[in-house]
């Protein structure tokens, strides 16, 4: 069961969320999938204060390059900025903001909720809503899936939080232009 000190930090976190989200941009990069390029790029986002909302790392579909989907807080000035070091860096193939542009971004989130028998029938169509599914159950809990959009998981969670999240993951963003538009 979550404590008051986990709940006010859930609360605070779920404020900043909302706060940032007005200065957030999306970012994509295309990286040698080699050791120490996260480590440079994480540094570039570092020297001029910008904060990693969350962060996306996985091989393409040959495995010699690696996609990078980066959510990051702040001024766009100093985005651009951020934007031209990274496409200086060795490792990087090319890094875009899409930002304002027409992508794809999904998230997926496992919310595990207490859940007594009696209310199980409400927490599966609150799921159901959300088009997620429960993945696992068990005597007291049920573990929620579900993906799509970051506020549609914010919604959901607002949702089962008055039955008691016990615990709760997030990937960040996956991005990915539509269309011919490469990414």
């Amino acid at each position: 069961m979550i404590n008051g000190t986990t709940k006010a930090a859930v609360s605070e976190s779920k404020a900043y969320r909302t706060e940032t989200r007005t200065n957030q941009h999306s970012i994509s990069l295309l990286v040698n999938n080699k050791p120490g390029v996260l480590i440079r790029i994480s540094l570039v986002f570092a020297r001029r204060g910008y904060n990693i909302d969350s962060l996306v790392v996985s091989p393409t579909h040959n495995g010699k390059f690696a996609r990078m989907n980066i959510v990051a807080s702040g001024e766009p000035k100093t985005l651009e900025q951020i934007i031209r070091q990274l496409n200086k860096l060795i490792d990087v193939i090319h890094a875009k903001d899409h930002t304002g542009e027409t992508v794809v971004e999904k998230e997926l989130a496992l919310i595990k909720v207490r859940c007594a028998p009696e209310k199980r029938t409400e927490v599966l169509q609150i799921a159901e809503h959300f088009k997620g599914q429960a993945v696992d159950l068990s005597e007291s809990t049920i573990l929620i899936q579900a993906t799509g959009g970051t506020e549609k998981l914010d919604a959901l969670e607002t949702m089962l939080d008055k039955y008691g999240i016990v615990e709760l993951a997030r990937t960040g963003k996956v991005i990915m232009a539509r269309g011919e538009s490469g990414t």
